[in-house]
């Protein structure tokens, strides 16, 4: 039989172009494969940082079911932080050795068993156990997820996603009072830990199926993506890390780091329980009014990353984006901390916090760039070294805090303990030189710069 010779119609060269044209649009709105990667790593920040205030909002129910007094609540808060301090020393470097896809995933595992077991927690030992063995699951999570993003972002994005993620990890702050509120409503405190522990699996699941630790390996980075990324950290057979010169290099950073972190753990594990006892507000309004001090610190943190990242295009020079920014928002912090020592008007000394949360989140997203600056290739140990200073912030913090208002009466007064540390942040901060990074034995150095 004849083979009868078809001619393309005009409709089917229409239909053609169309499904042509409707496959590049997908291409070109679909995400790129590194910022799926940030996506997973700010719902990282998000869920961990939750993890570690949720206990906060709970602390009044918890230490009513529980009969603890606010010393031994402070030492409850600061169990999470003695293996989170240790853990760091060496957090970093699994990230770096086994890569942040398994360390990631395995110790995720560990933070939704710990969120579960609180919930049935029946004193104040099960309670500190639980959360010791929720700082040893978060312990590499923060050092290992930079790891993550020095190998997945270029040098001139590192601030703003430092500060996208630490953005998100305030998003958790400031929707964790609230949300636990009504969760305690429905199914009291131990339900609202269930709940997390839930929340952390689904996320394991998602970044275990989705991240690859060489963005080479993974089947959506486009050749252009690829030739954007840094070439440094996609080498194999790295060299021994070099510990003892990046503790060196690192150790004014962790000393910024602990300053800073001292303030912070304030926030996180005493500022509900302050507003209820100082205002004499209810859970509700307390959570309320929480919650309005984080989201201050959002917005911190997304800029103090803008910023940090434009001052480094316009001058090239390193010191100028990380340090000044870092020096500014301590200096900020400071300054508004004051009027919450002096100030006894609720909405006075609302505002004082906020505008000092703000300003002390602006320096988040420079302070992690750092050690991303000073040794790239080693981000994740470097990270770690400069994160111990968070966790020894967070043993100290809550056990002085607990401390001073059993032995004082007064809420106000730890406040001047953070300011004296603010000031020591300030000066420790000049002695910080992202703009020198470590020189390897093979020749291979950090990113370029302007000195």
């Amino acid at each position: 039989m004849e083979e009868i010779e078809r001619t393309p119609t005009a409709a089917s060269i229409l239909h053609q172009v169309d499904g042509e044209a409707r496959m590049e649009r997908t291409r070109r709105w679909r995400p790129k494969a590194a910022d799926c990667v940030l996506l997973l790593i700010c719902l990282l920040y998000l869920i961990q940082y939750s993890d570690r205030v949720n206990i906060a909002t709970a602390a009044g129910a918890i230490s009513h079911d529980l009969h603890l007094s606010n010393t031994e609540l402070g030492f409850a808060f600061s169990a999470f932080a003695y293996p989170y301090a240790v853990v760091q020393l060496f957090g970093g470097w699994l990230g770096d050795k086994l890569g942040p896809r398994r360390v990631l995933a395995c110790f995720g595992l560990v933070v939704a068993c710990a969120s579960m077991l609180t919930a049935f927690a029946g004193g104040l030992v099960s309670l500190a156990a639980c959360r010791f063995l929720l700082g040893l699951g978060e312990a590499p999570s923060l050092a290992t997820a930079t790891s993550a993003m020095s190998r997945w972002l270029p040098v001139e994005r590192r601030g703003l996603g430092q500060g996208l993620t630490h953005a998100c990890s305030r998003v958790g702050n400031a929707l964790t009072p609230p949300l636990v509120v009504v969760l305690i409503a429905l199914w009291t405190w131990r339900g609202a830990f269930i709940v997390a522990g839930v929340i952390s699996l689904v996320w394991v699941a998602a970044w275990y199926a989705y991240f690859r630790d060489e963005p080479s390996s993974h089947g959506g980075v486009s050749p252009d993506e690829m030739a954007s990324l840094p070439a440094l950290v996609l080498r194999r057979n790295s060299p021994a890390i070099p510990v003892r010169r990046l503790m060196r290099r690192i150790l004014p950073v962790t000393i910024v780091d602990f300053c800073y972190a001292w303030t912070l753990w304030v926030y996180l594990t005493w500022l509900p329980s302050f507003f209820m006892h100082s205002y004499h507000l209810n859970l509700q309004k307390s959570a309320l009014f929480t919650s309005g001090v984080f989201v201050a610190g959002i917005i911190g943190d997304t800029i103090g990353g803008v910023i940090s990242d434009r001052i480094y295009k316009r001058t090239g020079d390193l010191q100028k984006a990380r340090r000044n920014v870092i020096v500014l928002g301590l200096a900020g912090s400071l300054a508004f901390l004051a009027p919450v020592l002096l100030a006894k008007d609720l909405t006075i000394v609302s505002v004082s916090l906020c505008c000092a949360f703000f300003s002390m989140e602006l320096v988040i997203a420079p302070l992690w760039a750092v050690p991303m600056d000073i040794a790239p290739r080693y981000a994740g140990t470097a990270s770690s070294f400069m994160n111990f200073g968070f966790g020894l912030a967070g043993i100290a913090s809550p056990l002085a805090f607990g401390y001073i208002i059993d032995l004082t009466g007064n809420w106000h007064l730890p406040f001047a303990l953070s300011i004296a540390l603010l000031l020591v942040g300030i000066v420790m901060a000049f002695w910080m030189r992202p703009d020198r990074p470590l020189i390897e034995h093979d020749g291979v150095a950090g990113p370029p710069h302007v000195r």
